[in-house]
């Protein structure tokens, strides 16, 4: 990057983690800023995410610098530079950790780079800080969260709802919120420990640290969406939450296939369509693995409830030997957002991770929900109890990550697909999906007006 000619410029730089559901809406958000007059938007990465980066953003003037990933860390197999290459979960404490040897290359990049006016990091990343004080420019966090999950974990950390007497699949009352029950299995087992300690507890406390001496956090949401929660965290916090999503909406426009390069399964959805049949995605992510024995049972469940679907599977999962004339199954990587707006798509059996529900929500797409770790637990009880856009699959024992029997899993698709309480989910995803459009129209907005905000004050700071 030639520096000289960047004077008059404004330099953001983006550091997302290595983990594609966090690093996909920070290449959103660098779509919104390359909009803006005289703006410079640096992405860091490495090697090993190099190219998914570079094909997103390809059509831009982001420029792409990439450090190299720590080598020879204890556990960690060489080679490995995102969590969806990681062996098991269980190493993500130690992967996280990892990530601060890369501080050294970030600052010598940093030093050779025009002025930077702000950063955003991911809040996983929170040794950004320090480099961001030694450099002199703010830092925004990115979480990749819903401020309703946000909030949640925060009243039970706070008040110590989660060290009661209660049983792990008992509702507990938030006094902050006291519509809103959870349970101890909505949480990661940090927060449920009542003496914490571990790699993975040293990351939480060191990212949290960070996030709270940032100068504010971006949240990929819009304020319609969980209003009551941003209203109550602003309030709360000195860390200020900036709602500029959703961030998805920020795509690059769709470009039309022609018809002998479409997909597979854009085919195979066009002819549904053509036939008059709405169709279920199914998709759980592809962080966590599911067992066969699970597996079966929603492969069982799919073709008995005789709905249309379209499942992504990961590589490595099991054959099925049939799965029926209604279902397609996919395993490759495929372009969720043109899936959910497919005209023929009506519901969506997701994992709910955030930027699934968004999405959903976007394209007015009614989510049956079935958390499995993380903020997936919380995000269903906003998707289910609070903002009412899904339903919930049924456990065998009732409890979050109980086993699901296809009986169970036939009723409640059958029930979103076509069933009453399905139109009634489905007529709120469609309201919130045109709401979430509004909130990121240039100039009128919600989302819209607080980055134009937000950038005002970080690359136009005014006097005292």
């Amino acid at each position: 990057m030639d520096a000289s000619s960047s004077d008059s410029k404004y330099h953001v730089v983006l550091f997302p983690f290595m983990s594609k559901g966090h690093t996909i809406p920070l290449l959103h958000l660098a779509r919104l800023l390359l909009r803006r007059p005289n703006f410079i938007v640096t992405v860091f990465t490495t090697s090993g995410n190099h190219s998914f980066i570079v094909n997103s953003l390809s059509d831009t003037t982001a420029f792409i610098i990439d450090l190299p990933f720590p080598q020879n860390v204890p556990q960690i197999p060489a080679g490995v530079e995102s969590t969806d290459k990681l062996p098991s979960m269980s190493l993500f404490g130690p992967f996280a950790l990892s990530t601060k040897l890369m501080q050294p290359d970030f600052e010598k990049a940093i030093e050779t780079l025009p002025r930077v006016n702000f950063m955003v990091s991911d809040g996983f990343l929170w040794w950004t800080l320090d480099s961001a004080i030694k450099f002199g420019f703010p830092r925004l966090v990115s979480f990749g969260m819903s401020i309703y999950s946000s909030c949640l974990c925060k009243a039970v950390v706070e008040h110590r709802l989660l060290f009661g007497p209660e049983s792990d699949d008992e509702l507990i009352t938030l006094p902050q919120f006291p519509w809103i029950k959870v349970t101890r299995n909505d949480f990661d087992s940090t927060f449920r420990d009542p003496e914490p300690s571990g790699p993975h507890f040293e990351f939480i406390i060191a990212t949290i640290t960070a996030a709270g001496n940032s100068y504010g956090t971006i949240i990929n949401s819009f304020y319609e969406l969980e209003a009551t929660f941003a209203d109550y965290w602003n309030k709360e916090n000195g860390n200020t939450a900036w709602f500029v999503g959703p961030l998805c909406l920020a795509d690059a426009p769709r470009v039309e296939h022609e018809p002998s390069k479409k997909p597979t399964w854009i085919k195979w959805l066009d002819q549904k369509l053509e036939q008059g049949r709405s169709v279920l995605y199914v998709a759980f992510g592809s962080q966590v693995d599911i067992s066969p024995q699970q597996l079966k049972e929603i492969a069982i469940g799919l073709k008995k409830s005789k709905v249309n679907f379209l499942w992504v599977m990961k590589a490595k999962d099991p054959e099925f030997e049939s799965i029926g004339d209604g279902g397609i199954i996919v395993r490759e990587w495929v372009d969720q957002r043109e899936i959910l707006t497919h005209q023929s798509v009506n519901g969506f059996l997701s994992h709910c991770g955030w930027n699934s529900v968004l999405e959903s929500i976007c394209a007015g797409v009614p989510i049956l929900a079935w958390p499995m770790t993380a903020d997936q637990p919380l995000n269903a009880r906003m998707v289910v109890e609070e903002i009412k856009v899904g339903l919930r699959v049924e456990t065998c024992n009732g409890s979050v990550g109980g086993f699901v029997r296809w009986e169970g899993l036939k009723k409640m698709v059958k029930e979103l697909m076509e069933g009453d309480t399905g139109k009634v989910v489905r007529k709120n995803a469609e309201e919130y999906g045109e709401i979430a459009k509004k909130a990121m129209e240039e100039g009128s907005g919600s989302s819209r007006r607080n980055l134009d905000e937000l950038v005002d004050a970080l690359c136009n700071p005014r006097n005292p």
